[in-house]
């Protein structure tokens, strides 16, 4: 049994799901789970009528929710219109299905209106709709298809605590009933169809797992049924060397290790959501990268132990809109306790530090999250006086052992020499060396050290 989650691309249009409805046939004896995302666009959308309506403007609310009923419904009657189905999943069982979950969003539309505020309870109310009409139409676009098909709903069995957004998996409850939920389905030969991103609290209550959430939703999924693998169809051949957008000639990763690929996933490559790897990692479940749009490639391949690599980095991976707090006290010298009252500061402002370094009186971290910075500042200005430095860039260099690598940052920061660095990195993790440098200067340095380390690659390894 394998799980193959589609994301946003791979169901934006009829073009695309009839796609996925290829792939999905020519992969019925491997007994598929389906877990498909919004289509794309419209998770924003919703996140746009949430915000509309919280400003008591429902009117316009209602034609942003009418917009995406018409496109649902055209894209529902291109892909089905005419088609004789045996299962129940016809146009007009559709149809009802999509113009019921759209009268149910205008209605919250409306509350959230009347009062004037959206609690995180309401914005994940709102913004299931995505998944859950998108599931719908695949499902009957499979069943038209003649794919015995079952839909499923995700928050029957991906149980959550009640952090609305960003709400947490309980794997034991979610494993018992995932199996109660799916196994049958499975085992009457039908493919189930899921949605991605959402769940629901012990008591029933609908939950989000924040952005990106579908490709975690699959490898929860996976590691409940402990699937023989998980699949990742995106639009783009698999992880690749370097952005493409900033390097020309970057090489796509045939397979890589799950610890490599979250260092990379979590410092900006989009392919991957950080948190998807862990349950897979737990399991010991291979996860597959393949491009929809190009289902002959063979993607990456993402595992526990990879070949050894003659290439000493696998990927070069950045992140933008990078700020830098310094924070600097003779306080620090000699002093018990002074990193847990910085850190202290952050974790009350639920706000993540990416990168850390420090000297005998300084303390200097990187955020790509500023919402709070201005209460931050607040606070730390009482524990040492505060440098912000804005327009930043982290760069992360990721390969097998670095850190045990003689030479490896003398190389790597000669083929930079001439750009400014404000903060280097290298310990912490075995497999990645990460420093800060300009954002004006992060095309250019991702670049050259691209010229630098992949100009000759193991073809084990790179395509």
């Amino acid at each position: 049994m394998i799980v193959m989650k589609f994301g946003g691309t791979s169901v934006g249009d009829a073009a695309a799901i009839n796609q996925v409805a290829e792939i999905v046939k020519s992969k019925l004896n491997r007994a598929p789970v389906v877990v498909v995302s919004a289509m794309a666009r419209v998770t924003d959308a919703l996140l746009r009528i949430a915000r509309i309506a919280t400003e008591r403007r429902y009117e316009e609310a209602a034609r942003v929710i009418e917009e995406l009923r018409r496109r649902h419904l055209e894209t529902t009657r291109q892909l089905i219109a005419g088609a004789t189905t045996t299962d129940g999943y016809s146009l007009e069982w559709a149809e009802r299905s999509i113009d019921y979950q759209f009268n149910e969003l205008q209605g919250l539309a409306r509350s959230v209106a009347t009062l004037g505020e959206l609690t995180p309870r309401s914005q994940d109310a709102i913004v299931s709709f995505g998944e859950r009409l998108s599931s719908v139409i695949v499902t009957a676009a499979f069943a038209a298809r003649g794919i015995p098909t079952e839909l499923v709903d995700s928050r029957q069995f991906i149980v959550t605590d009640n952090q609305f957004t960003r709400a947490a998996p309980d794997m034991a409850a979610t494993r018992q009933r995932a199996r109660d939920v799916l196994l049958p389905v499975i085992e009457s030969m039908c493919v189930p169809v899921a949605q991605g991103f959402i769940g629901s609290t012990a008591d029933g209550v609908t939950t989000t797992i924040g952005r990106g959430g579908s490709d975690y939703s699959a490898a929860i999924i996976g590691a409940a049924l402990s699937a023989e693998a998980i699949e990742i169809w995106t639009d783009v051949d698999g992880l690749l060397t370097a952005d493409p957008r900033l390097v020309k000639g970057a090489r796509r990763i045939r397979v890589i290790s799950f610890t490599e690929a979250s260092e990379l996933s979590y410092f900006g490559a989009k392919v991957l959501h950080p948190s998807t790897v862990m349950p897979a990692v737990e399991q010991g479940i291979p996860v597959h990268i393949f491009n929809t749009h190009n289902p002959g490639c063979e993607g990456t391949l993402i595992v526990s132990t990879p070949p050894v690599s003659r290439s000493l980095i696998k990927s070069i991976a950045c992140k933008r809109g990078v700020t830098i707090i310094n924070v600097t006290s003779t306080r620090m010298l000699m002093a018990h306790g002074f990193l847990r009252a910085i850190f202290e500061v952050f974790e009350r402002h639920q706000t993540s530090v990416d990168v850390v370094t420090t000297s005998e009186v300084s303390v200097s971290m990187t955020l790509d999250n500023t919402d709070n910075l201005d209460a931050i500042q607040r606070d730390l200005s009482r524990i040492g006086d505060l440098n912000i430095e804005r327009e930043k860039a982290i760069v992360c260099v990721v390969g097998d052992n670095l850190k045990f690598t003689p030479g490896i940052a003398g190389r790597l920061f000669s083929a930079i020499g001439d750009a400014n660095i404000n903060m280097i990195s290298q310990g912490a993790s075995e497999i990645n060396l990460t420093f800060v440098t300009d954002e004006s200067d992060v095309a250019g340095v991702v670049e050259r050290l691209h010229e630098a380390f992949f100009s000759d690659v193991d073809p084990e390894v790179f395509a």
